[in-house]
């Protein structure tokens, strides 16, 4: 669920607030565990960033002048990763702790099955849809996206949530986040061209260089930083305020 609804959403922090609103309630008054719950759903809200199509990744490609579509077909196989890790890990932790999950319900058909997934299918298609487009080479990203919202109107009008209220509430959520990410795009443009007019990310590289670090020693430097940074800033300003030295 949190990895269809990643790739839908794009945002972690998005796919993580809406689902928990949705699935932690549900899990609670089902007897789970409640450290489980809660862990599960922290965890797994994280794919939001990775899953492909991803508002961060479009964001990195920017700020990094890399291709986007490459950038996506990264994504797809970490993504399929964690999901299948994150799953098997609640399945062993049922297994061990068998007496602080509830009893399985009562198996259902495969045509009941599709049944109840009747509103999820169409969202994983137009997923699908979006990502097969560019990959094929048939749009670009900005394309592509126009095709999602094209598709995402017409679910929800078979699906009769389209409001005025709703369609309108959501144009101005969009325009402030594309307001935001554009200020701080330009941010990093003008952080980015004055780096390099004072010279730090050259000093920078000679002294990482004098260290003589193996790749993954300088790699797992890198995560202690931005898990340091992850505790103030969110994904996209860290991506703008680090890309300019790390690179």
């Amino acid at each position: 669920g949190f990895g269809i609804f990643g790739s839908v959403s794009g945002s972690s922090a998005a796919t993580c607030a809406t689902i928990s609103k949705v699935a932690l309630p549900e899990l609670m008054r089902r007897g789970y565990n409640e450290s489980l719950a809660l862990g599960s759903l922290a965890t797994a809200g994280t794919l939001g960033i990775l899953i492909p199509p991803s508002i961060t990744m479009v964001v990195y490609a920017v700020a990094s002048d890399v291709s986007i579509i490459r950038l996506f077909l990264a994504g797809f196989l970490p993504g399929l990763l964690l999901m299948i890790l994150f799953s098997g890990y609640i399945a062993w932790w049922s297994y061990k702790h068998s007496d602080q999950v509830p009893p399985a319900e009562a198996p259902i058909t495969f045509i009941e099955k599709l049944y109840q997934s009747r509103r999820l299918i169409p969202c994983a298609l137009l997923v699908i849809m979006i990502c097969w487009v560019i990959v094929a080479g048939y749009a670009t990203a900005t394309e592509s996206a126009a095709y999602g919202v094209f598709g995402s109107l017409i679910l929800a009008m078979s699906t009769r949530s389209l409001t005025f209220r709703n369609f309108w509430e959501g144009l101005l959520a969009t325009s402030k986040t594309s307001c935001m990410i554009m200020f701080i795009l330009a941010g990093a443009a003008f952080l980015t061209k004055t780096m390099a007019f004072t010279g730090i990310p050259a000093a920078l590289a000679q002294q990482v260089a004098a260290m003589q670090l193996s790749p993954l020693g300088l790699i797992a430097i890198l995560t202690l930083v931005y898990l340091l940074l992850g505790t103030a800033l969110d994904g996209i300003s860290m991506i703008v305020l680090t890309s300019a030295v790390v690179l």
